[in-house]
């Protein structure tokens, strides 16, 4: 009887977020993928998430009058925070019933990027215009919620509190640059080299932060090649999050609710029973970015060997030359002894029921008909 491993093993996930990273790679890595971490912007920890929370869910239960959003980035980390924990379509809706009023074009382009029309837009880009502006209308016993970026009051609640109004802060948590910008260069160099099956991002300014990091290295088009060849996924945990991934030319997977939860569900199932594979005489063979599994069980198959097994595999049955061998093998040989010796090898890795010997033609994968 045949002994399956977890769905992903043999599979490398890149993770580009600081926030709830280990909660993330850990669910991953229970499933049997190899995680690796490299956020692509820090989070300042001194901000309180949980209050960001509360509020927002009272915000969505009771309404307001009018939401101030003072920043770009603010709003998006705000929809990123609601995104992960459940809440993003429900604050969307929400948004949409109530007054915006934006403190300049930054947080106008990026409520209207979020499908929301701000009413009054601060031209000076300054809170003391916003202020002047809306007591002039009268706020005497308006609720008033009022979006900041890190720094919280700048003096804009305290002056509409002495007017009458019922303001609350929102202050979402402030980016910084990534912990560690080596390791992150490091991860973008092997993305672009194929070394991961899947990119996982959780938020629109992580999800920018690191294209602006690949175009720096001048590897997009390598990176957008592996995605389109369906040898990378590029993952992110909802819409808002997806946004920059798709302005870059990628298509990324969305889990059907915006949750971590639901995003580990969709990678399990893209990357699991659901990943292309091909019945062979030896069990069901995956081939992944730096290894082979058969039956979801890792094979010790060398570069040669992955080179190999990935040619075969992309036309099941089909016979490939040694010379065709040659092409994919590392290294520039042109003696056809080394496709003779890397299949050998590859033989001793993976069994030799799975590829076949075709006399005087070449190689194949030993495919059986689905039952």
């Amino acid at each position: 009887m045949t002994t399956l491993g977890p769905v992903l093993a043999g599979t490398r996930v890149l993770v580009t977020a600081q926030r709830r990273a280990s909660d993330l790679a850990l669910a991953l890595e229970r499933r049997g993928a190899e995680v690796s971490v490299a956020a692509a912007l820090g989070v300042e920890s001194h901000i309180d998430e949980q209050t960001l929370l509360d509020r927002t869910r009272h915000l969505i239960a009771e309404g307001a009058d009018i939401v101030v959003v003072t920043t770009g980035i603010g709003l998006r980390g705000w929809l990123d925070t609601a995104e992960a924990a459940g809440l993003g379509g429900d604050l969307i809706d929400a948004l949409r019933s109530v007054r915006l009023v934006a403190r300049g074009p930054k947080a106008r382009g990026a409520l209207q990027a979020a499908g929301l029309v701000p009413d009054w837009v601060a031209e000076s880009e300054t809170s003391a215009e916003i202020a002047d502006f809306l007591l002039a209308e009268g706020v005497d016993g308006l609720s008033i919620a009022v979006q900041h970026h890190g720094a919280g009051d700048d003096g804009l609640e305290t002056r509409l509190a002495a007017a009458g109004a019922r303001p609350y802060g929102l202050v979402v948590y402030r980016w910084g640059p990534p912990p560690d910008r080596a390791v992150l260069e490091r991860s973008v160099r092997d993305t672009a080299d194929g070394s991961f099956d899947a990119v996982v991002f959780t938020s629109a300014p992580g999800a920018a932060a690191w294209l602006h990091v690949v175009q720096a290295a001048g590897v997009l088009d390598e990176v957008l090649r592996l995605a389109k060849d369906d040898r990378l996924v590029v993952a992110a945990v909802g819409p808002v999050t997806a946004e920059p991934l798709r302005t870059a030319g990628f298509d990324p997977l969305l889990p059907e609710r915006a949750r971590l939860g639901a995003l580990v569900r969709s990678l399990v199932i893209l990357l699991g029973d659901a990943s292309t594979s091909v019945r062979t005489a030896g069990g069901d063979l995956r081939v992944r970015a730096t290894t082979a599994t058969l039956d979801h069980v890792p094979l010790p198959v060398s570069p040669s060997g992955l080179a190999v097994l990935r040619l075969l595999a992309t036309e099941p049955g089909t016979v490939r030359t040694r010379e065709e061998l040659l092409l994919v093998l590392p290294g520039e040989s042109t003696d056809p002894h080394s496709a003779e010796v890397a299949v050998a090898r590859l033989r001793d890795a993976v069994g030799r029921a799975v590829v076949q010997t075709v006399v005087k033609r070449g190689y194949r994968l030993a495919v059986r008909e689905a039952p």
